[in-house]
Protein backbone atom coordinates (compact mmCIF):
# COMPACT_ATOMS: atom_id res chain seq x y z
CA UNK A 1 0.00 0.00 0.00
CA UNK A 2 2.96 2.52 0.37
CA UNK A 3 4.07 2.19 -3.19
CA UNK A 4 1.84 4.65 -4.55
CA UNK A 5 3.81 6.56 -6.54
CA UNK A 6 1.94 7.24 -10.17
CA UNK A 7 -1.03 6.16 -9.11
CA UNK A 8 -4.29 8.14 -9.03
CA UNK A 9 -7.65 9.19 -7.43
CA UNK A 10 -6.04 10.50 -4.15
CA UNK A 11 -6.83 14.31 -5.22
CA UNK A 12 -3.88 16.86 -4.91
CA UNK A 13 -1.28 17.24 -3.29
CA UNK A 14 -1.86 20.26 -0.46
CA UNK A 15 1.04 21.92 -0.27
CA UNK A 16 1.59 24.36 3.21
CA UNK A 17 3.16 27.19 2.89
CA UNK A 18 5.89 27.45 6.01
CA UNK A 19 4.69 23.91 6.78
CA UNK A 20 6.40 23.27 10.24
CA UNK A 21 8.17 19.98 11.29
CA UNK A 22 5.82 19.18 13.81
CA UNK A 23 2.79 20.36 13.99
CA UNK A 24 1.78 18.50 17.39
CA UNK A 25 4.42 18.23 20.11
CA UNK A 26 3.73 14.10 20.35
CA UNK A 27 4.94 14.04 16.43
CA UNK A 28 8.40 15.28 17.62
CA UNK A 29 8.32 12.91 20.62
CA UNK A 30 7.97 9.74 18.11
CA UNK A 31 10.73 11.21 15.87
CA UNK A 32 12.53 11.05 19.02
CA UNK A 33 11.60 7.89 20.19
CA UNK A 34 11.78 6.21 16.85
CA UNK A 35 15.71 8.03 16.07
CA UNK A 36 16.76 7.02 19.53
CA UNK A 37 16.03 3.33 18.49
CA UNK A 38 17.71 3.57 14.99
CA UNK A 39 21.36 4.68 17.07
CA UNK A 40 20.93 1.73 19.28
CA UNK A 41 20.63 -0.76 16.50
CA UNK A 42 17.20 -1.64 16.97
CA UNK A 43 15.97 -0.96 13.71
CA UNK A 44 18.38 -2.38 11.15
CA UNK A 45 16.17 -2.78 7.97
CA UNK A 46 12.97 -2.71 10.32
CA UNK A 47 11.86 0.52 9.48
CA UNK A 48 10.96 0.71 6.10
CA UNK A 49 9.91 -2.35 6.04
CA UNK A 50 7.43 -2.37 9.13
CA UNK A 51 5.51 1.05 7.79
CA UNK A 52 5.21 -1.44 4.48
CA UNK A 53 3.18 -4.06 6.48
CA UNK A 54 0.92 -1.92 7.87
CA UNK A 55 -2.75 -2.49 7.50
CA UNK A 56 -3.75 -0.59 3.92
CA UNK A 57 -6.44 0.90 5.34
CA UNK A 58 -4.93 2.34 8.79
CA UNK A 59 -1.80 3.40 6.58
CA UNK A 60 -4.02 5.96 4.92
CA UNK A 61 -5.62 7.37 7.05
CA UNK A 62 -3.07 7.83 9.79
CA UNK A 63 -0.58 10.83 9.54
CA UNK A 64 3.04 10.66 8.58
CA UNK A 65 4.52 10.42 12.72
CA UNK A 66 2.34 7.93 13.24
CA UNK A 67 4.02 5.59 10.47
CA UNK A 68 7.20 6.53 12.06
CA UNK A 69 6.32 5.35 15.42
CA UNK A 70 4.48 1.86 14.26
CA UNK A 71 7.81 1.34 12.76
CA UNK A 72 9.86 1.79 15.66
CA UNK A 73 6.71 -0.15 18.46
CA UNK A 74 7.02 -2.72 15.42
CA UNK A 75 10.67 -3.25 15.63
CA UNK A 76 11.62 -2.96 18.72
CA UNK A 77 8.83 -5.96 19.52
CA UNK A 78 10.47 -7.95 16.52
CA UNK A 79 13.78 -7.66 17.74
CA UNK A 80 12.74 -8.88 21.22
CA UNK A 81 13.70 -5.37 22.85
CA UNK A 82 10.16 -5.44 24.40
CA UNK A 83 6.93 -7.77 24.54
CA UNK A 84 3.96 -7.06 22.98
CA UNK A 85 2.22 -7.48 26.56
CA UNK A 86 4.99 -4.84 27.91
CA UNK A 87 4.23 -2.31 25.38
CA UNK A 88 0.01 -2.64 25.91
CA UNK A 89 0.59 -2.97 29.79
CA UNK A 90 3.04 0.64 29.47
CA UNK A 91 0.01 1.96 27.57
CA UNK A 92 -2.79 0.75 29.08
CA UNK A 93 -4.62 -0.77 26.13
CA UNK A 94 -3.66 -2.69 22.95
CA UNK A 95 -1.53 -1.16 21.06
CA UNK A 96 -1.11 -1.89 17.38
CA UNK A 97 1.34 -3.16 15.27
CA UNK A 98 2.75 -4.25 11.61
CA UNK A 99 1.38 -7.03 10.24
CA UNK A 100 3.85 -10.01 10.69
CA UNK A 101 6.94 -10.35 7.70
CA UNK A 102 5.31 -12.93 4.86
CA UNK A 103 8.61 -13.30 3.25
CA UNK A 104 11.05 -16.22 4.14
CA UNK A 105 14.01 -15.75 6.42
CA UNK A 106 17.55 -15.88 3.47
CA UNK A 107 20.47 -18.46 4.72
CA UNK A 108 22.59 -16.69 1.87
CA UNK A 109 22.79 -12.89 1.51
CA UNK A 110 24.22 -12.98 -1.94
CA UNK A 111 28.15 -11.82 -3.29
CA UNK A 112 28.60 -8.20 -2.51
CA UNK A 113 30.45 -5.94 -4.60
CA UNK A 114 31.80 -2.56 -4.39
CA UNK A 115 32.89 -1.80 -7.97
CA UNK A 116 30.07 -0.05 -10.10
CA UNK A 117 29.48 -2.31 -13.46
CA UNK A 118 27.19 0.95 -15.31
CA UNK A 119 28.64 3.90 -16.12
CA UNK A 120 26.97 7.65 -16.56
CA UNK A 121 24.86 7.60 -19.61
CA UNK A 122 24.41 3.45 -19.97
CA UNK A 123 21.10 2.47 -20.52
CA UNK A 124 19.46 0.30 -18.19
CA UNK A 125 15.89 -1.24 -17.63
CA UNK A 126 15.02 -2.02 -13.82
CA UNK A 127 14.21 -5.94 -13.25
CA UNK A 128 10.30 -6.57 -12.74
CA UNK A 129 9.44 -8.81 -10.08
CA UNK A 130 6.98 -8.80 -7.09
CA UNK A 131 8.62 -9.82 -3.80
CA UNK A 132 7.10 -10.74 -0.54
CA UNK A 133 9.67 -8.90 1.32
CA UNK A 134 11.19 -5.81 1.60
CA UNK A 135 12.62 -3.79 -1.40
CA UNK A 136 13.19 -0.03 -2.59
CA UNK A 137 12.86 -0.73 -6.01
CA UNK A 138 9.47 1.35 -6.54
CA UNK A 139 6.87 -0.40 -8.30
CA UNK A 140 6.21 2.48 -11.28
CA UNK A 141 9.44 2.04 -12.27
CA UNK A 142 10.13 -1.37 -12.45
CA UNK A 143 10.60 -3.15 -16.31
CA UNK A 144 10.98 0.45 -17.51
CA UNK A 145 14.19 1.90 -19.21
CA UNK A 146 16.22 4.95 -17.56
CA UNK A 147 19.49 6.38 -18.10
CA UNK A 148 22.58 6.34 -15.57
CA UNK A 149 23.10 9.84 -14.51
CA UNK A 150 25.07 9.39 -11.46
CA UNK A 151 27.38 6.74 -9.57
CA UNK A 152 26.80 7.03 -5.96
CA UNK A 153 28.14 4.87 -3.18
CA UNK A 154 28.17 1.13 -2.12
CA UNK A 155 25.11 0.52 0.59
CA UNK A 156 23.63 -2.53 2.03
CA UNK A 157 20.95 -4.40 -0.07
CA UNK A 158 17.45 -3.08 1.96
CA UNK A 159 16.03 -5.99 0.42
CA UNK A 160 18.71 -8.69 2.22
CA UNK A 161 19.23 -6.64 5.60
CA UNK A 162 15.99 -7.13 7.10
CA UNK A 163 15.80 -11.07 5.39
CA UNK A 164 19.18 -12.08 6.28
CA UNK A 165 21.42 -12.07 9.47
CA UNK A 166 24.12 -11.12 7.28
CA UNK A 167 24.61 -7.66 5.01
CA UNK A 168 25.07 -7.57 1.28
CA UNK A 169 26.58 -4.16 -0.29
CA UNK A 170 26.13 -3.18 -3.99
CA UNK A 171 26.91 0.24 -5.44
CA UNK A 172 23.85 2.46 -6.02
CA UNK A 173 22.88 4.90 -8.54
CA UNK A 174 20.71 7.50 -9.71
CA UNK A 175 18.81 6.63 -12.84
CA UNK A 176 16.98 9.16 -14.77
CA UNK A 177 13.26 7.83 -16.67
CA UNK A 178 11.59 9.88 -19.05
CA UNK A 179 8.40 11.12 -18.24
CA UNK A 180 6.86 9.17 -21.30
CA UNK A 181 8.76 6.20 -20.86
CA UNK A 182 6.79 6.13 -17.00
CA UNK A 183 3.51 7.66 -17.47
CA UNK A 184 2.85 7.34 -21.34
CA UNK A 185 3.20 11.46 -22.00
CA UNK A 186 5.72 14.15 -21.87
CA UNK A 187 6.88 16.07 -18.88
CA UNK A 188 9.29 16.41 -16.32
CA UNK A 189 11.51 13.41 -15.44
CA UNK A 190 11.97 11.52 -12.62
CA UNK A 191 15.33 10.72 -11.23
CA UNK A 192 15.32 7.13 -8.79
CA UNK A 193 17.96 5.76 -6.11
CA UNK A 194 18.24 2.35 -7.40
CA UNK A 195 20.75 -0.57 -6.39
CA UNK A 196 22.97 -2.58 -9.29
CA UNK A 197 20.88 -5.91 -8.59
CA UNK A 198 17.52 -3.85 -9.58
CA UNK A 199 19.30 -3.42 -12.88
CA UNK A 200 19.73 -4.84 -16.80
CA UNK A 201 21.76 -3.27 -19.21
CA UNK A 202 19.78 -2.44 -22.12
CA UNK A 203 20.70 -1.45 -25.67
CA UNK A 204 20.12 2.02 -26.85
Amino acid sequence: MHDLGGVQGFGPVDIEVDEPVFHHDWERRAFRVTIAAMMAGHLRGRFRHSIERMEPTWYLASPYYEHWLTAAATGLVEGGVISRAELDGELGAPYAIAQPVRAPRLTDPGESSTRHRYAIGDVVRVREWHPLGHTRAPRYVQGKRGTIVRLDGVFSLPDVEYHCDELRNEPTYSVRFDAADLWGESGDPVHVDLWESYLRKESR
